[in-house]
């Protein structure tokens, strides 16, 4: 494993000024998960690879999945066993090889609601899951499905309705932080060489005739613009696919739709069960996903063609995951009991279907252009897959010989020991003076990073102490958010390195304050830095909140759109 490197503000200074000094072999744009993924399947055979987001890391689509990492069950269903095959490997290679402190198995219980076809229907398909998984070479240490009798899917989940059901089938998958695991990639990248800056967008594209030969990349934070040139640039920047691809000139091969999943989070307390649920609806499936201390229910899936960078909730979305859990709960859930909510958008290929839950979860790579790489569409769970094919594109019209991918072999930062530390986790917790509850809590969120963050508070003991009204993060995580994450700003640690603006009924208003002073000395923020991120955070959940009353899409995206931008990205 390659020695750990920080994300750090000097490091991001760094990074801008070394791509702008040199030609790059690959330039990568767009922080999300597939392009976080390609940088590091690029600079892990060899090459010199430069990436940048607009935003944050992860602050689109990757932060605001359904935090699966699974084959797609229902994908069966339409037949498309080969996407559903390569799933399971990854789902596999993430569980034991690649990020083991991340991904984890979950189980989930599907309620049978006719007695005579849908048992034996329901059972083929999650045997063939199962053994698709295992041919796979990729699925030990996931438990086999199940078939369970009524009393028994009770005893695992009171929390349904008896005569919801007439059995159930259990099976197990997989999830993860999603806005967490893209970070280690990007840090992993930067641990092999790659260089890394985050609010750094591409305004235009470099050409010499028709070829791209790299990009001017404003620096969003200092107004200053590089010249970073490049042999190749890939374009991985999901739903703004045909945005940047507009840049060069070119209307591109394929083209990228939008679909709104809006998610919510409820109190554990609320939902008595033992196990996840997937429950059918008349559109698509329905997950109630543990998490933590809460449950995540989802998803939705319609069409958006409105604000790319903020999908909006309204109180039909809300109403609609409500409406479809409470068919099979004993106690039914209301708005009240909602936590948090957020909306992610899938980039889905465009095709013909009118619905965009038929449309294809496949990815596509295309060189439209000479110089231009673009992928898009794919699932969460085979980035790594989308970024190797990315890298295999580009690397054919590079001069020299370009080893193939590595990645499937390449630990991601943290993985290293994992487990040998775990089991020393009650051991950590005498040496740290914290209680091995927190130190399980590091464990799960930084694996064997763990040690720089307890260095930390042995240092400076007041970062042992959690943040207020958010008792499952620490302040340490703050600092280390900035110090080692490339977090820029409030909004960066609240919604993405930790989840608190989702997981607090405050929706982290009250930890706000805290966390920019803590942000604020790693940072050089003044206090007026300070009172601009604590009052753009407040009126970004002021604008949640009131964009969640209103009755649809247009509306809530109006009301949402009042919050503005930390950083313009003019």
């Amino acid at each position: 494993m390659a020695k750990p490197v920080p994300l750090s503000p000097q490091a991001r200074a760094e990074a801008l000024t070394r791509m702008a000094g040199r030609e790059l072999d690959v330039l990568v744009v767009g922080g999300g998960v597939v392009g976080a993924g390609s940088a590091l399947d690029a600079v892990t055979r060899g090459l010199s690879v430069g990436l940048v987001e607009a935003r944050d890391w992860a602050s689109g689509t990757s932060s605001r999945s359904s935090k699966l990492i699974h084959g797609g069950l229902r994908y069966l269903e339409m037949l498309d066993f080969r996407l559903v095959a390569e799933a399971l490997k990854e789902r596999g290679l993430l569980i034991q090889r690649l990020a083991p402190h991340l991904v984890r198995p979950v189980p989930f219980l599907y309620p049978l609601a006719h007695r005579i076809w849908e048992r034996p229907y329901v059972g083929a398909g999650v045997l063939l899951y199962d053994t698709m998984g295992i041919t796979s070479g990729t699925a030990r240490g996931l438990p086999h499905h199940r078939h369970l009798l009524k009393r028994q899917a009770l005893r695992e989940a009171p929390a349904l309705r008896s005569d919801a059901l007439v059995g159930a089938v259990q099976y197990w998958d997989a999830q993860v932080d999603d806005a967490r695991i893209t970070v280690d990639i990007v840090r992993t990248a930067a641990c092999y060489g790659a260089l890394a800056a985050n609010r750094s967008r591409v305004a235009r594209f470099l050409r010499q005739g028709e070829r791209v030969v790299g990009a001017v990349v404003r620096d969003l934070e200092s107004g200053q613009e590089f010249e970073v040139r490049a042999k190749q640039v890939i374009n991985s920047t999901g739903v703004w696919t045909d945005d940047t691809q507009s840049m060069a000139g070119t209307r591109g091969q394929f083209h990228v739709r939008a679909s709104k999943g809006v998610h919510l989070l409820v109190p554990r307390d609320r939902i008595n069960s033992r196990t996840g649920l997937i429950l059918r609806t008349e559109k698509s499936v329905l997950f109630v996903i543990p998490w933590g201390r809460h449950w995540i229910v989802g998803t939705t899936d319609t069409a958006w063609d409105l604000d790319k960078a903020h999908p909006a909730v309204s109180s039909s979305d809300i109403g609609y995951l409500l409406e479809h859990v409470n068919k099979v709960l004993v106690t039914p859930l209301t708005p009240e009991d909602v936590e948090g909510v957020y909306a992610g958008l899938r980039p889905l290929l465009a095709g013909e279907a009118a619905e965009t839950s038929k449309l294809s979860r496949e990815h596509l790579v295309a060189h439209p252009v000479p110089g231009l790489v673009v992928v898009a569409g794919g699932k969460f769970t085979t980035y790594r897959v989308m970024a190797e094919d990315a890298v295999d594109e580009a690397v054919r019209n590079l001069d020299e010989k370009v080893p193939p991918s590595t990645t499937q072999d390449v630990p991601l930062i943290g993985a290293d020991g994992y487990h040998a530390i775990w089991n020393a986790r009650h051991t950590l917790a005498e040496q740290s003076g914290l209680h091995v509850a927190r130190i399980e809590h590091l464990l799960r969120r930084y694996g064997s990073l763990v040690y720089e963050l307890l260095a930390m508070v042995a240092e400076d003991r007041s970062l042992g102490e959690p943040l207020p009204s958010a008792d499952d993060y620490l302040r340490v995580e703050a600092v280390y958010a900035v110090t080692h994450e490339g977090a820029r700003h409030l909004d960066d640690v609240l919604a993405r390195r930790t989840r608190i603006s989702i997981e607090t009924w405050d929706r982290g208003v009250d930890s706000a304050r805290m966390v920019a002073e803590l942000m604020a000395a790693p940072l050089g923020w003044g206090p007026e830095q300070i009172e601009r991120e604590v009052d753009h955070y407040l009126k970004r959940v002021e604008a949640e909140r009131e964009a969640q009353h209103q009755p649809d899409d247009l509306t809530a995206d109006a009301v949402r759109l009042g919050a503005p931008e930390i950083v313009p990205l003019s």
